[in-house]
């Protein structure tokens, strides 16, 4: 039948991440996350009417997403779910102190891979630091939580990067507005 080709084909691309998910977890976080940070940055753009895209600004999200947006949050959750099994204490380490370190290091970061100076990427950080983490801490917690609390653990993963979508779009258009307003690249 016509209507059972796209179901199959979308269950098939899900049993191969999940098979990539299970045999090389770090590998597969890390080029998900690439590939969701740079989509979620190019719909931002879209959605913000650009009519020339931005390489820069999608190059940036793609090395982060790499580099960091898949590899920390692997290796953080590795580490700290054998210690803490208690889905409420885990949330309040993960929105305590890995939250606001991984934000500062997000912004930073993609401002020095778009081609910024350190200079340019600390002051870029300072201004956008304090809204973006409140928009974090307001917005995401409580899909953490059901993520931690009810999402089974073969699934979490998937339902983070969901999340870290439409968080890549947040935070692409943050950085474009606050460009805007001081007249710096992004």
């Amino acid at each position: 039948m016509a209507l059972s080709k796209p179901t199959n084909l979308l269950l098939h691309l899900t049993s191969v991440y999940f098979d990539r998910l299970y045999t090389s977890p770090l590998k597969t976080k890390a080029i998900t996350s690439c590939i969701i940070a740079t989509l979620g940055n190019y719909i931002s753009q879209k959605i913000s009417g650009t009519k020339r895209i931005n390489e820069d600004s999608l190059l940036a999200f793609a090395l982060f997403g790499l580099f960091f947006g898949g590899p920390l949050p692997h290796y953080f959750y590795t580490f700290i779910q054998p210690l803490v099994r208690n889905p409420l204490i885990l949330l309040l380490i993960e929105r305590c102190l890995y939250t606001p370190c991984y934000q500062a290091l997000a912004l930073y970061m993609l401002s020095i891979f778009e081609g910024n100076p350190h200079n340019e990427a600390l002051k870029q950080t300072k201004r956008l630091y304090l809204p973006v983490l409140t928009a974090n801490l307001k917005y995401l917690t409580l899909l953490q939580y059901i993520n931690l609390k009810y999402v089974p653990p073969l699934l979490r993963v998937l339902v983070v990067n969901l999340i870290g979508f439409f968080w890549a779009i947040y935070l692409a258009q943050q950085r474009t507005k606050q460009s805007k307003a001081t007249g710096t690249r992004k």
